[in-house]
């Protein structure tokens, strides 16, 4: 759902602000909550401009789909200190708060600088499919952060998302001195361009964004916290209104955060939970289906050669990742109601780098054969340090004559980024598949030829 656009009173608040403050000071006292005297305190004083004293306040709000995106969404925001009463409350689009929902708290310790954050999680269940919600997240001592998602449809629906990956962040503070000159520079391989693709993603206003990996780079910031904060800080304003799904890239790799240096990325994100996962591995694969579409997310540190983590963590799940990967991809061309499966994840297997983060001997040795063998339609990626996408794997060389082009069943898409500069594609999946047709050699007896039906780019 397109945010409508904001209007603005002579106070300087938003009408939009404003109603919604409104509706939730009158959903906590309806609702009987001991906070509703402080609820009307917080509204009072923004209405009056006056800044409320709330510290800390609910940062980096951002949405993430349940494994069921008709009817599951997990609202999800970090703060610098331990928080009271984390939770959110649930409205329709007529601002009716209804349902109170407590937040899950997570932790974890940046080991570069020592900072310990927590991350809080609201677990939306019972929603309706193809609705449109109004949210407020607070805490105890914090003024409402308000946002709005619609879930995903139930059956065959039009699907249509966005993805880039290597975003970085916009943050250029960091006073630097080249050739004897004092100038600003970014620490973390972003750029001011980092910004307008945030924007670029509002524009097109899809249902999620799919994010192929390398968020923001902190692993090779001064201050990896920080760095966090500015990447929430430019992404909430889309995140906090449609589902940002991620898979982890090398640079979420940060040396000393965990054994195997994810524990940043896994406390930000709440993603559906997968079979087979330990505390060590949680939500570094998953997967969701919305409408007639399942969607894949999947860690290629667990198997990539070419990797700029800080740490060599392959092989880290034992071959479980492997091992659920397949059952997924069974699972999914078995259900009738799939019409495509979608891949997520970061280094790609073909790329036109001749060198550094390119193309992974690694990855076409594990993950190519088994995306082929159960017809994968798309598989997204990022984070070649080169220009490339579009690429389709062929079976049969298009350019021998006397032999029928079948192109593979997996279309294989890059969207290469690199510092901070992203070419993003938006995927629109129309409608079922149509052109299939049996071969007796094929596992899942069904193949089609050309690009997968209803593809657009």
């Amino acid at each position: 759902m397109t945010p409508a656009p904001d209007t603005t009173i002579a106070s300087g608040l938003s009408r939009r602000r404003l109603l919604f403050g409104a509706g939730f000071v009158a959903a906590v006292a309806a609702l009987g909550t001991p906070e509703a005297e402080a609820a009307e305190r917080t509204a009072s004083a923004a209405a009056n401009g006056r800044a409320p004293h709330a510290d800390p306040p609910v940062d980096g709000l951002h949405l993430q789909f349940g494994a069921d995106a008709g009817t599951e969404m997990v609202v999800s925001w970090h703060t610098r200190t331990p928080v009271q009463r984390a939770r959110v409350l649930l409205g329709d689009t007529h601002g009716r708060f209804e349902r109170t929902v407590g937040a899950t708290t997570r932790s974890y310790v940046d080991e570069q600088s020592g900072t310990r954050v927590y991350t809080h999680h609201a677990h939306l269940t019972r929603l309706r499919a193809r609705a449109g919600y109004l949210y407020a997240a607070v805490h105890e001592g914090a003024a409402p952060q308000f946002g709005e998602f619609r879930t995903g449809p139930h059956g065959r629906a039009r699907v249509t998302f966005t993805s880039f990956g290597d975003q970085g962040t916009p943050t250029v503070g960091k006073q630097a001195s080249q050739g004897g000159k004092a100038t600003w520079v970014n620490d973390n391989l972003g750029s001011l361009a980092a910004g307008d693709t945030t924007g670029g993603v509002e524009l097109v206003a899809p249902m999620f964004h799919l994010f192929n990996g390398d968020l923001c780079y902190a692993n090779l910031s001064t201050d990896r916290v920080r760095t966090w904060w500015d990447f929430w800080a430019n992404s909430t304003r889309s995140a906090r209104n449609r589902p940002w799904m991620p898979s982890p890239g090398d640079h979420e790799n940060e040396l000393g955060n965990g054994t195997i240096g994810y524990a940043a990325y896994q406390a930000y994100f709440s993603v559906p939970p997968s079979a087979g996962q330990t505390a060590l591995t949680r939500g570094l694969w998953y997967s969701f289906k919305i409408g007639g579409v399942r969607v894949i997310s999947i860690a290629n540190g667990d198997i990539c050669d070419r990797d700029g983590g800080g740490s060599d963590e392959r092989g880290y799940s034992k071959g479980a990742q492997h091992a659920w990967l397949e059952a997924q991809l069974r699972a999914a061309r078995a259900d009738h109601g799939i019409d495509w499966i979608v891949v997520c994840m970061h280094q790609v297997a073909i790329s036109a780098a001749s060198d550094f983060n390119g193309a992974d001997l690694e990855e076409r040795q594990e993950w190519m054969p088994l995306l082929d063998r159960y017809a994968v339609d798309l598989v997204i990626g990022g984070g070649t340090s080169a220009p490339a996408y579009g690429f389709a794997a062929f079976e049969v060389d298009p350019g021998r004559p006397g032999h029928d082009t079948i192109m593979s069943v997996t279309y294989y898409n890059v969207t290469e980024v690199g510092g901070g500069l992203e070419v993003a594609d938006t995927f629109t999946l129309r409608r079922p598949r149509s052109d299939t047709r049996s071969r007796p050699d094929s596992p899942t007896g069904a193949e089609r030829g050309g690009m997968p039906c209803g593809l657009t780019r």
